[in-house]
């Protein structure tokens, strides 16, 4: 009976010890991966908003990518209901500011979104927005996060736009769950073309939509996926959202990458 109980004993024993290890091993792995983690996440963002501001073209490698991030992009963080630049809100913290992070979530750091066709209940007080700078360190576009529902969860992407506020370049998704083949087609580089040239704004009011049918020498207008109507949908609420006055409307109307 004493040799079962030994037994039985060392066998908790063996099992306890390979979990403490496996624990530790996975511990580890986690932190020591953290690091490298956070720095594809920053290569993935810096390129697409270099793809977005039409400047991914002049980086072939990840070293390159970071240095023309470095030299043409200006990150700014902008406070929504005045349209002020402030204070980066995460200066002295550890990790970068994220507008889509708990501060979307907090009901100090955010505001609820009633109504919004956008289809998310809250979005941060502050957000980041990029400044692309030409070799003289002129603006020349203006790189804009925007997120909102597509068929089946949130799309996010950057929009960008011309130094006069309102001519679309690029609207690029870089994240979402659409079907693909149909709504997943938001990423084809065919359908990305067409925002290109088209106006944001008519007489200061949000007039951009996405229509079924050709809408080539419609300057406010887009094609819609084909069969994919709710995310065509969800792409001009998503616009009409963060043009609007409870997005960036209040910083377009100001210009202050002007002064």
């Amino acid at each position: 009976m004493s040799a079962k109980k030994e037994t039985l004993g060392k066998t908790v024993g063996v099992v306890v010890a390979v979990c403490l290890v496996c624990s530790i091993i996975v511990s580890g792995a986690a932190v020591g991966l953290r690091e490298l983690q956070q720095a594809n996440a920053a290569l993935d963002r810096q390129s697409n908003i270099l793809a977005a501001a039409g400047l991914l073209g002049e980086a072939k490698t990840k070293k390159e990518i970071g240095i023309v991030y470095d030299a043409r992009v200006v990150e700014r963080f902008v406070n929504l209901a005045t349209g002020e630049y402030v204070a980066n809100p995460a200066e002295g913290e550890l990790k970068p500011y994220d507008m889509y992070g708990r501060v979307s979530k907090a009901p100090e750091t955010s505001t609820k979104a009633e109504g919004s066709p956008a289809g998310f209940s809250r979005r941060a007080n502050v957000a980041s927005i990029f400044l692309i700078k030409d070799e003289v360190g002129v603006v020349s576009r203006i790189i804009l996060p925007v997120h909102g529902s597509g068929l089946w969860d949130l799309m996010f992407g950057f929009l960008a736009l011309d130094s006069d506020g309102h001519t679309i370049r690029e609207l690029i998704f870089y994240q979402h769950k659409e079907t693909p083949g149909l709504g997943g087609e938001i990423q084809n580089p065919e359908w990305q073309a067409k925002w290109n040239g088209k106006q944001l704004f008519s007489n200061g009011d949000v007039a951009i939509e996405v229509n079924k049918g050709d809408n080539r020498d419609d300057q406010y207008a887009v094609d819609a996926l084909s069969g994919a109507t709710l995310t065509s949908n969800g792409v001009e609420n998503t616009l009409q959202y963060w043009a609007g006055d409870n997005g960036y409307g209040n910083y377009l109307k100001k210009q202050s990458w002007k002064s």
